[in-house]
């Protein structure tokens, strides 16, 4: 949807690619990992990463306010804000809006896209060696953090954390995540947005209504 708007609005293939990656699979990181393929201009990439962070940020603030007019229980915002909001931290900080059990199953929603992240650069390094996108081999990118998900699962799963030890890891996350934020707004320059045009931030935006409408259907629909 997103490449094929991009062309109708005559924005710039490398860009349009950017805007793509970073809000269908996990924001400035798959940005970052998709331009080893792409090879886009620095001011491109900024662009990016600035216009994908700041209608995350609008989705993880606006979210919670639509979860009840969109007659979604905890199960089924979880799903919706894991499947469409487009950084790792914005999820986690729209599911636990509503509750513990909506951000777990966010938490878990978006790992299961994030975990995409290199067949997706596979796929366009396929395409690079075609002379699509870019003459430049792609090395694939690792999400480690996915992996170390699933191992601090399987180590509470196995092994009981001390109460102490359990109330100082969650002042120690909620300080991260908020640090986090933080980082991510800084990352998001007026200036950069405006230094490329109108037509790529209204590309992020069709981007970021389509997947946010596509997946609560989806959501809908399953029940």
């Amino acid at each position: 949807f997103t490449l094929g708007l991009g062309r109708l609005l005559g924005v710039e293939r490398k860009l349009a690619e950017l805007i793509a990656a970073g809000t269908s699979i996990c924001g400035a990181s798959a940005i970052v990992a998709t331009n080893a393929v792409t090879s886009a201009s620095d001011e491109d990439v900024a662009y990016a990463v600035a216009s994908v962070t700041l209608f995350g940020t609008i989705a993880m603030l606006g979210y919670p306010l639509l979860a009840s007019a969109a007659g979604l229980d905890q199960h089924g915002f979880g799903l919706w804000a894991g499947a469409s909001i487009h950084e790792i931290a914005q999820v986690i900080g729209a599911g636990f809006q509503l509750g513990p059990q909506a951000g777990e199953i966010s938490t878990i929603a978006k790992l299961a896209r994030v975990a995409l992240l290199a067949p997706m650069v596979i796929a366009l390094g396929v395409l690079a060696t075609r002379g699509r996108t870019s003459e430049k081999a792609a090395k694939p990118p690792v999400p480690w953090f996915v992996f170390a998900f699933v191992g601090v699962v399987a180590l509470n799963s196995a092994v009981e954390v001390p109460p102490t030890a359990k109330s100082l890891i969650v002042f120690a996350t909620t300080f991260m995540l908020s640090v986090g934020l933080a980082a991510m707004g800084l990352q998001t320059h007026i200036g950069k947005i405006r230094s490329r045009g109108l037509r790529p931030l209204l590309l992020a935006l069709s981007a970021f209504v389509f997947i946010a409408c596509f997946s609560l259907m989806l959501v809908k629909l399953a029940g």
